[in-house]
């Protein structure tokens, strides 16, 4: 197996650094190192294997005297997951050396674990806080064991910390929390000289529910619920990635194919619903409204059709842990493929219409360009990654449900501009309407759609990886006693693009920061966890 070989490489490289080293779960790698030398340890694996950072997190395992920091690099070409961790001991003043100098990707992830552990990175490039608010009490650390859910703190009055960019002409223009529109808020603070912005901080967290920390110690279909809830546009591949992770914890290593081939069909539909929306916001935004209704029309199809299967146009409650609730599928195959005809018929002549009028391309054009070196760096991901010359997509190279017997496509486009990230979207789109009709040609006529979960052995972890509509979703799951939940980290897309779009919108002007924004369309739930 590669992720053998890997894991050769991986004890090979480190030497003496390594406590413990062990390959679970076929393809994760998990390496224990010293904290004195994880920096050395993950500078080692990220120059010597094409590997990237996709999670960085931690982990209160009381009530042991230390807690560990998880930091998860995926070999995408190999189908491996590294995961390199350290044991911090408990201490009024905990340390570890920051990464994100040589890693910028790791930036956020350190600054979220200073916040809700109270672990500090030294030499880190930003040590402002990230989660917390300007009220949010001194030295509290949400996601350490003895801080429990139903706390109720008593806020302070502190000043949020931005950054003040100085010079002859140069002036702030906040926008938000609150916008206008049925919207969640986040805060925008742009730095223009005149119209061009120089810099953009967004300030999220307005709405963070504490996902996380409700998760630990509950029946682990119950955090299920939780997985559901994370984002609402993407419920499905949410509820998806926790139920892989859950299976692997069990001892499953084989679904029924009717299960494998519908997981197929309602991930995409997700995805259709999603890009339809961003792709009508687009032309919303630039005031060309027939075919922002064109594009709407065709997402309620979808909504529609998803509630007609599954009695909720989100897919809730479909999803569980061995496979599906029920079979949603069976005898609605007609209503499916008639409603993928119709939907390939007039998304093809509505994106026609857009292409065709030279304005729209004009203002959609080297607008909001993210170049392929700081996306690289961001480890950005879905469609923002793609515009940007980034190829890759979790259901290749982490292949999962029925994909591997699929055939499709990845877009990729280099020109790293709105009109690049619409491409995509629409690109995808058709994909996934040819992925629904093969899912549905090779499905089985006959079996069952769910497995029985095993018990979940305790103090077990295991990832579950999904390829949302935004990209790469990554969620680890440790368990505990009685098949309950001791740690659930969600790292979403949105996360990993938020900083993206603040580089993007670098020397446009404010009027471009609405279009700009709806390309990427990054959720507040998906990063507010």
């Amino acid at each position: 197996m590669v992720s053998e070989a890997i894991f050769e490489t991986i004890n090979r490289l480190l030497n003496a650094l390594v406590t413990d080293s062990k390959l679970l779960n076929e393809n994760e790698i998990y390496t224990e190192v010293s904290p004195e030398n994880i920096k050395a340890a993950c500078l080692n694996i990220y120059t010597n294997i094409d590997c990237v950072l996709i999670d960085l997190f931690g982990n209160d395992i009381s009530p042991a005297d230390n807690m560990q920091v998880y930091y998860t690099f995926a070999v995408r070409s190999s189908d491996t997951l590294i995961t390199l961790y350290t044991n911090v001991e408990k201490a009024d003043i905990m340390q570890l050396e920051s990464i994100s100098n040589e890693i910028p990707s790791a930036a956020f992830y350190e600054r979220e674990i200073q916040d809700m552990y109270g672990l500090q990175f030294n030499a880190i490039p930003d040590s402002r806080e990230l989660v917390h608010h300007g009220n949010f009490p001194l030295k509290v650390h949400p996601l350490r064991k003895d801080f429990k859910a139903n706390t109720r703190l008593d806020f302070v009055k502190r000043e949020q910390e931005f950054i003040s960019v100085q010079g002859k002409g140069v002036f702030e223009v906040p926008v938000g929390p609150v916008h206008a529109g049925i919207i969640e808020p986040g805060h925008f603070r742009f730095s223009v000289a005149g119209e061009p912005i120089i810099n953009l901080e967004a300030k999220l967290y307005y709405v963070h529910r504490g996902l996380e920390k409700l998760s630990e110690n509950e029946n682990y279909m119950k955090v299920l619920l939780f997985a559901e809830r994370i984002s609402g546009d993407e419920t499905y591949t949410n509820s998806l990635a926790y139920c892989q992770a859950i299976e692997k914890l069990s001892g499953i290593t084989y679904l029924p194919e009717r299960a494998l081939y519908s997981r197929v069909v309602f991930a995409e539909l997700e995805r259709i619903c999603a890009h339809l929306g961003d792709i009508s916001g687009l032309c919303v935004d630039t005031a060309y409204i027939f075919p922002a209704g064109q594009f709407a029309m065709l997402r309620r199809w979808i909504l529609i059709l998803c509630e007609q299967l599954t009695g909720s146009r989100f897919l809730r409650n479909s999803n569980k842990p061995g496979g599906l609730r029920r079979d949603f599928i069976r005898s609605n195959e007609k209503i499916i493929h008639e409603c993928m005809d119709k939907l390939e018929k007039e998304f093809a002549e509505t994106v026609t219409i857009i292409k065709d009028n030279g304005m729209f391309i004009d203002r959609v054009e080297h607008t909001g360009i993210l170049t392929n070196e700081i996306a690289v760096d961001l480890n950005v991901v879905g469609p923002g990654g793609r515009a940007s010359g980034i190829k890759t997509d979790v259901r290749k190279e982490f292949p999962y449900a029925a994909y591997r017997k699929l055939k499709f496509n990845i877009p990729e486009h280099s020109n790293c501009d709105v009109n690049c990230r619409m491409n995509v979207k629409i690109e995808e789109v058709q994909e996934s309407i040819s992925l629904i009709r093969q899912a549905l040609e090779k499905m089985p006529e006959e079996g069952t759609v769910a497995v029985e979960i095993r018990e979940l052995k305790p103090h077990s972890f295991a990832f579950g990886m999904t390829e949302a509509p935004r990209g790469e979703n990554v969620h680890f799951v440790m368990t505990g006693e009685n098949n309950t939940i001791l740690r659930y980290k969600v790292r979403t897309p949105s996360f990993c693009n938020w900083p993206a779009l603040c580089h993007a919108v670098k020397t446009n002007t404010l009027t471009d920061f609405p279009l700009i924004n709806k390309s990427f369309n990054l959720s507040y739930a998906g990063n507010d966890l």
